[in-house]
This record gives C-alpha cells, sequence and structure tokens, in this order.
C-alpha cells in the first residue's frame, strides 16, 4: 500500500498562508458562539474552517480507484450514502457512482494536496481536486439538531433511514448541501462558499426556538 501521508511540503509556510485566510463564515462566528452557549445540549453551530475537501473521480474496483485507495489508505465508498474512513479524521464521501469526496476535518488544508494522489493516477483515466474553498463544512450537534434540519431539509433524517456515518446530497430550504450524519447527536453541513452566510443565519433561525430564554420570551410575546 502506498503511503498515506498526502499532504506535502511547500513553499508557501502554513502560518503565512493562516495569516491570509479568511473563511467563508468567518464574520458569524461570535453569533454562532452566542448561539451555542444559549443552546446548552440542545443545539450548537459552529464552522470547521478550511477542512481538507479533495474531489475524487474513478471507477471503483478499476486501476485507476485503486491507486486513490491505495493514496488514501481508505477503500472508496460503493453505494448512495456510504462513508468511508474515520468522520473525526480522513473520510471519503459517496456523491456519484464514479464520483467522491475526501474529507480530513482533524487539520487544515494545505497547498500540493493533491500531489500523491496525482502521482498515483499518472497515465490513469480519473482525477484529484482540490475543492477545500468550494464549500465550508458547519457543524451544528446537540439533541435537538435533528429537529433543526427537519424543519427545512426534504430528506428523511430519521435515523433508520439516515443513520450515522451516513451522508447525502439534499437541499436545505433553498441551498443545496452535502448533509453528514458525523456522530449520533452530530450533523455536518456542506454549503458552497457562496452560501455560507445564508445557510447560517437558516440554522440559527431553525435554533431559535431550542436557545434558553426562547420559551420565556414567547410567553412574554403571548400576554403582550
Amino acid at each position: 500500500m502506498a503511503d498515506t501521508t498526502y499532504s506535502t511540503d511547500t513553499l508557501v509556510s502554513s502560518d503565512t498562508l493562516d495569516d491570509l485566510r479568511v473563511s467563508p463564515a468567518a464574520h458569524l462566528a461570535e453569533t454562532m458562539a452566542e448561539a451555542s452557549a444559549a443552546g446548552g445540549r440542545q443545539v450548537a453551530l459552529r464552522e470547521l474552517p478550511f477542512s481538507v475537501q479533495l474531489g475524487l473521480r474513478a471507477q471503483p474496483d478499476s486501476a485507476s480507484g485503486r491507486a486513490l485507495e491505495d493514496t488514501f489508505g481508505l477503500e472508496l465508498p460503493r453505494r448512495v450514502g456510504e462513508v468511508t474512513g474515520d468522520s473525526a479524521g480522513l473520510h471519503i464521501l459517496w456523491l456519484s457512482p464514479d464520483e467522491f469526496l475526501a474529507v480530513d476535518v482533524s487539520r487544515q488544508q494545505q497547498p500540493g494536496e493533491t500531489l500523491v494522489a496525482e502521482a498515483g493516477l499518472e497515465g490513469l483515466p480519473g482525477q484529484a481536486v482540490d475543492f477545500s474553498a468550494n464549500r465550508t463544512i458547519l457543524q451544528l450537534s446537540g439533541s435537538k439538531a435533528r429537529e433543526v434540519l427537519e424543519k427545512s431539509c426534504r430528506a428523511d433524517l430519521h435515523p433508520r433511514a439516515f443513520g450515522v456515518g451516513t451522508a447525502i446530497v439534499t437541499s436545505l430550504g433553498p441551498v443545496p448541501v452535502i448533509l453528514h450524519h458525523s456522530s449520533v447527536l452530530e450533523y455536518r453541513v456542506y454549503p458552497r462558499a457562496s452560501f455560507a452566510d445564508f445557510t447560517v443565519r437558516w440554522l440559527l433561525d431553525g435554533m431559535a426556538e431550542f436557545l434558553d430564554g426562547a420559551e420565556a420570551a414567547g410567553a412574554e410575546e403571548g400576554s403582550g
């Protein structure tokens, strides 16, 4: 099996890169933190900025598929909703029969992420593209996280249909997203970077009834 260390050294230092970066939802970080504090164990929202996201194209069980599996040290998913690997680190999401998204939430993207995969695919049909700037990842967690999503997601999110370790392409309100049920009380929402602001505000609105003081505020409005 090939070396699974797929990041590479570059002429640009990580410190320099980090200083220049602004994540798609950075301007709402404080708002998300305040809502999460008010949500307690019921619901919390945060961005996982700059996580590694690599778009992969190859047919599983082909030479190209095996080359990518050797590079990442993981099998490519074979069916709708399947995710292989560790949701707390490197994992691969199924998007279509020959399209996958490799994600690593344990570290931040650096230049040259695809070089090892590209070398493994040399002379073979297939593709590895750095999509880390294409989408951001929003992590919604807590006992009411599923209820927040169910307000506007068209998919069946009951655990019998959307269990832990499942990821699908769906919509949240009007926004197309990838949705990953990453752990028992945790979901990851992948909107396009250009829709990050809208998606965060949409989720915050869905969280409102579960935040501390929401019931009291509602009672005051009703008695007015």
